[in-house]
């Protein structure tokens, strides 16, 4: 049985300045995934490269069905968290995509959903996506041949597969985009990438490695952002520079109206009561932006602290107090308190 506590007695500050400065809401389907990608934090769980190395590993169990995510989506969005993605592993490969995401609540027009795909299933699955509230369908796009493909994400299937599903996802939904990892097994593959973007007219963004333990092995395959900005400076004077909001700060481009984004740590980040004692704040580059549910029954706002992982499972029967307990928890992470 779940203690109720009136929502007069809360204090919402905390949530609705994150929903504010524009911090996401993700969410994880499956830590499951058909690829192997290095450099894969699975949003905090346990990442397919690792399992497939440490047999033991396993990510968490599923305690989430389709009510609750869809019961906790509408509350949380009720709350006034804007801005949710759907994640994985790999989403699409999850049982619960088809169910949860053609149930998703009713949203005010301030409110999106946006999918974040490797592009493998989206042909598969494109009949009953087009049926979805969906506003944005995001493709990962760290690789533009066989080579670098299999070198990256430790696959056999062809980079044909995953463009298709970049082709899939544009027949049905106005808004595709690009995001690609700069690494040094694609850097002399960036400008392709651009340019593949750029001859659809899609915005793509490029984003600087975020370590963890998982990939510490593989870190000196990070490559700056220093090349692919000088490049886009090549070809507009449209360039702007985003700090404000949650996240580590952003270069825009815009290319005939075409939105090129560059992730950059050299921008900042942000940071809030938590973090200024945090023992992992050397690491960290990118701050409190995101609210990460697993389908374990989770939630935390750091990628790199499990500590800080806040169990909703004991209120899923009675979903109007998520928020209510995610307030408090988030009051007590900008406070420094949690």
């Amino acid at each position: 049985m779940t203690v109720s506590l009136a929502t007069t007695d809360v204090d919402w500050t905390a949530l609705r300045n994150f929903a504010a400065l524009r911090g996401q809401l993700r969410v994880s389907l499956t830590p499951i995934c058909n690829l192997k990608c290095w450099f894969c934090h699975n949003e905090g769980d346990v990442p397919p490269p690792f399992t497939h190395l440490h047999r033991d590993a396993k990510p968490r169990a599923r305690e989430l069905g389709t009510d609750d995510y869809v019961n906790m989506l509408r509350e949380l969005i009720g709350a006034g968290l804007k801005r949710v993605y759907f994640t994985g592993g790999e989403p699409l490969a999850s049982k619960q995509a088809r169910p949860v995401l053609t149930q998703l609540p009713v949203r005010s027009p301030d409110v999106s959903y946006t999918l974040i795909t490797n592009g493998l299933l989206v042909r598969t699955h494109q009949n009953w996506l087009a049926t979805t509230s969906l506003d944005k369908v995001k493709v990962s796009l760290h690789y533009f041949s066989d080579d670098s493909f299999r070198a990256i994400a430790q696959t056999r299937s062809s980079i044909a597969a995953v463009l298709d599903g970049v082709e899939a996802a544009r027949e049905v939904f106005e808004r595709v985009e690009l995001n690609t990892l700069i690494q040094r097994e694609n850097e002399h593959e960036l400008l392709d990438i651009l340019t593949f973007a750029l001859e659809r007219r899609l915005p793509v963004q490029f984003i600087e490695l975020v370590d963890t333990d998982f990939n510490a092995g593989r870190y000196s395959s990070a490559v700056g952002a220093h090349g692919i900005i000088s490049h886009l400076r090549t070809l507009t004077n449209d360039e702007e520079v985003e700090v404000t909001g949650t996240g580590q700060g952003r270069r825009i481009f815009r290319i005939d109206g075409i939105e090129i984004d560059v992730i950059h740590r050299e921008l900042g980040r942000h940071h809030v009561g938590q973090c200024g004692t945090c023992p992992l704040r050397a690491k960290c580059v990118e701050g409190f932006w995101a609210l990460r549910v697993d389908r374990g029954g989770g939630i935390q706002p750091c990628l790199l602290r499990d500590d800080l992982r806040m169990d909703i499972r004991p209120l899923l029967g009675d979903p109007e107090q998520i928020p209510v307990a995610v307030a408090q928890h988030i009051s007590a992470f900008t406070e420094g308190t949690l």
